[in-house]
């Protein structure tokens, strides 16, 4: 599995693919020079309970942490993430 990270203009996003089959989504939009907002997760429903989501997560906090951003969790499944996950709550805002 493949994770791609784009971004144009304000918006961004995390993508999961293998095979050229996209496998889920996960939006962020950027607020400021210092804060990105995720505010949707999409995963396939064949993927659900395979951690593609909590991949795509990973993947923004890891380009946070390189542009020493931090993250507003709106989206509810990167909400309950940062909740239960403590080795990323150093992004969190």
């Amino acid at each position: 599995m493949e994770i791609l990270l784009i971004e144009r203009d304000s918006k961004g996003f995390a993508m999961a693919q293998e095979n050229d089959n996209q496998l889920g989504m996960m939006t962020y939009s950027i607020a400021s020079e210092q804060l990105i907002i995720i505010d949707h997760t999409d995963v396939e429903a064949a993927y659900k309970g395979k951690d593609v989501g909590k991949k795509m997560l990973y993947k923004i906090v890891e380009m946070a942490r390189e542009k020493k951003k931090r993250i507003i969790p709106l989206c509810p499944f990167a909400a309950k993430m940062f909740q239960k996950l403590d080795d990323i709550k150093d992004v969190l805002h």
